[in-house]
């Protein structure tokens, strides 16, 4: 590909953009893009590099957002917000000569041609001139200031810690640049994407105020969804957007900081628009379209029997609140619309509008399983009356103060929250006294859904979710009922502001705080009473006793005895059993390394998964392992696993002093068929004839020492000349795997140990 472009002028598309995508992407996409260069579309290209930073926890005022596609839409928009060219010199800011220098040409090639010079060379790990935490310092050189840049980090040439590209590939890069940087728009969609566009469209701009109430409730829900038509082959994504301009005409995109901020005066449209950026794991969530889609909302959302008295206002304290805004709906289609898809919905809670987990991941524990409330069986269902009666207390900090102010509104949502539990509580008590408390009370997927169970992985500061109940019981469960549903989505996907203050992400984190203990009071409610603080008391080691009180005690507790017949003196884990069997026949299994093929693998890849202590301290948060028949031979995507390493804590309550909680002893490893994870901290190549010996290393690591020889022998390093080549055969394999979920990976927290 690279060699037959260098005959000819680059295309973007057919010669420049496979080189971004495989060469650059991984660590140049969405918000964590360093200097904001985000190099997944021709626009974030064109947009250039900024010296403003988006994780910025220590800010007390609101930044001015800078969402791609959404808050300027050009580049003379964009230096108006203060970012740079990254093609054009500091000297002259026309097009570069085919004659430049590399360093001439702007700023990419620049730090691309960093690379190519001798100093380049590095010895593995990487020397201390190198830091690559994901809390480094930013240098974001304008053009001008280019040249003392690259005499100052002569080794920070792109990509940054990582094997310079091949000399086709660069020549590619360097000639299209050489060229003027030629762009030519994409092919029009074909006749069949502009049906299904106009007929989404259509549905999504009705008339009545059922069909507009419906529309607002989908669009908050969806409005980071990778929107695809399930009846094509081609996987052409779009998104939802608001628009001042009708179908029919070019999206006009109505930007605001919120999905439920006020659109503004005059009409506006919900339209469906074409994405053309990469698609990278970090932020890619998937959501079809198609006929049988249409079907189900016009069924939960037009044909239910409920009339709307009047559209809700965009006042905070009413649109940031869906059971004050959404009140007219019933909640039994409201509850089974985010079940049909729960798992996209859990991970908004990780992916969200952040691109990564920033707020909500370091208030979970490192593995636990998810279960749902049964629409048909939980008494909380019925009470439409109950939550539209407790709505003022299920306030959210998306409504709440901005700037500095915003840190001291804490006090006010924890009251609201208590209120709400304790009237929960009571209404749970008097509603469930002719019910029986048992599995009933857990949706089974309607018999056909596998999204009824969920396994949450936590990766230090980035999250995944897979449909299934994966590895031995963890610690904990949660059970999760329509309104912790509904909160936890206001509160980390549509109502959080990775621009926001301080104050904004700190009540966030706290908030995320009590919606955890909920989820877990509700499966604490069905194991025996004389064990249920027992359990709490487990989860909570070290905690504050207040802090063990918001589970499950003093502040709030459940009466009833549980129906459900115990034989064993460990009703948690017993309870984890029985959920996995009755969920059994919904299940997915794809990461289930029980379930998987037996490849001739399966024997020591469960005595791997078997390690469990103080050796796995060592390991990092997420390793993908490709086992190979021998030296040199391809991937083969079946014998490719995920480790994923679970950090033992005594809790999770706590925002500091998280090296305090831990305990190793109780650390575990998770080995599942395929990827997980969009964040990998390591890569090991096995060959299949050396796996007995990778398994004994791992289970005889005691010290850096150690794990640095394990690395030397198995490893597939950052420095490795290796590298990309093994890179590409794992974006094959994941592709060819997870047609539909997989995407670019992110190597910004690749190890260098």
């Amino acid at each position: 590909m690279a060699e037959a472009a260098a005959l000819r002028t680059p295309d973007y598309w057919r010669d420049v953009k496979p080189v971004l995508d495989a060469r650059c992407v991984s660590c140049h996409a969405c918000f964590d893009a360093p200097c904001q260069l985000n190099l997944a579309s021709h626009e974030g290209l064109m947009r250039g590099a900024s010296k403003q930073m988006v994780y910025m926890s220590s800010r007390l005022r609101d930044a001015a957002p800078t969402r791609l596609f959404t808050d300027a839409q050009t580049p003379a928009q964009w230096r108006g917000k203060g970012f740079f060219s990254v093609l054009d010199s500091a000297a002259d800011t026309s097009r570069a000569s085919a004659a430049a220098t590399p360093a001439a040409t702007g700023l990419l090639l620049g730090v691309l041609g960093m690379k190519r010079e001798p100093v380049s060379a590095e010895r593995t790990p990487l020397g201390d001139g190198y830091d690559i935490g994901t809390e480094r310092k930013q240098s974001c050189p304008s053009p001008d200031e280019f040249s003392a840049f690259a005499k100052r980090h002569p080794r920070w040439g792109m990509p940054y810690g990582l094997p310079a590209l091949s000399e086709p590939e660069f020549n590619v890069l360097a000639s299209w640049l050489a060229s003027g940087a030629p762009y030519r728009e994409p092919a029009p969609l074909g006749a069949s994407y502009a049906e299904r566009i106009a007929t989404w469209e259509a549905f999504l701009n009705g008339a009545s105020p059922k069909q507009k109430l419906m529309s607002r409730y989908l669009y908050e829900h969806l409005f980071l969804a990778s929107l695809y038509f399930d009846d094509q082959d081609q996987r052409q994504y779009f998104r939802i957007v608001r628009s001042r301009k009708p179908p029919g005409k070019p999206v006009d995109v109505i930007a605001t900081r919120m999905p439920f901020n006020d659109p503004g005066p005059g009409p506006f449209w919900y339209r469906i628009e074409p994405m053309h950026a990469t698609v990278v794991a970090k932020l890619h969530m998937p959501y079809a379209l198609g006929s049988a889609r249409l079907k189900r909302f016009q069924q939960l959302f037009l044909d239910a029997p409920y009339k709307v008295a009047a559209l809700p206002s965009y006042a905070a304290q009413v649109a940031s609140n869906p059971f004050v805004a959404f009140r007219d709906m019933p909640v039994d289609s409201r509850y089974r619309f985010m079940l049909d898809d729960a798992e996209y919905f859990i991970r908004g809670f990780m992916k969200g509008p952040v691109c990564r987990g920033q707020v909500a991941v370091d208030v979970i524990d490192d593995r636990f399983w998810i279960v749902f409330k049964a629409p048909d069986n939980d008494p909380g269902m019925r009470g439409s009356m109950f939550l539209a009666s407790v709505a003022g207390s299920l306030r959210l900090p998306g409504e709440g103060l901005k700037g500095p102010l915003g840190l001291f509104s804490w006090q006010g949502y924890k009251d609201s929250q208590m209120s709400f539990l304790m009237a929960k509580q009571k209404y749970l008590e008097t509603a469930a006294a002719n019910t029986r408390l048992d599995l009933h009370w857990i949706w089974d997927g309607d018999g056909h859904n596998t999204n009824a169970a969920l396994t949450i992985l936590r990766h230090h500061d980035n999250a995944s979710v897979v449909r299934g109940l994966i590895g031995r019981p963890p610690k904990t469960a949660w059970v999760i009922d329509y309104s912790l549903f509904e909160r936890i989505h206001y509160l980390l996907v549509a109502g959080f502001d990775v621009f926001g203050a301080a104050g904004h992400q700190l009540t966030t984190r706290l908030y995320m705080d009590f919606l955890r203990m909920e989820g877990e009071f509700n499966f604490l409610a069905l194991l025996p009473k004389a064990q249920r603080v027992k359990v709490r008391d487990h989860w909570y080691r070290d905690a504050h006793t207040s802090v063990r009180d918001y589970v499950y005690g003093s502040h709030i507790a459940f009466n009833r005895e549980t129906d459900i017949p115990f034989t064993t003196d460990n009703p948690r884990v017993e309870l984890m059993q029985m959920l996995r069997h009755k969920l059994d026949p919904v299940m997915e299994k794809r990461f289930d390394l029980g379930s998987a093929p037996d490849n001739g693998l399966r024997s020591e890849l469960e005595r791997l998964a078997a390690q469990r202590g103080a050796n796995l301290t060592l390991l990092p948060e997420v390793s993908f392992l490709a086992v190979v028949q021998q030296a040199g031979a391809l991937v083969d995507p079946r014998a490719v696993y995920t480790l994923v390493h679970d950090t033992a804590h005594t809790n999770v309550a706590s925002l500091f002093r998280e090296g305090k909680r831990l305990v190793p002893a109780e650390d575990e490893l998770l080995v599942a068929p395929g990827f997980i994870a969009a964040y990998p901290n390591a890569l090991f190549r096995v060959v299949r004839a050396e796996l007995s010996a990778f398994v004994d290393a791992v289970a005889r690591l005691r010290d850096e020492a150690d794990y640095r020889a394990l690395v030397a022998r198995y490893g597939v390093e950052r420095t490795s000349p290796g590298f990309w080549p093994h890179s590409d055969a794992l974006a094959q394999a994941f592709t060819q795997l997870e047609p539909v979920d997989a995407g670019v990976l992110d190597f910004g927290r690749l190890e260098n140990r």
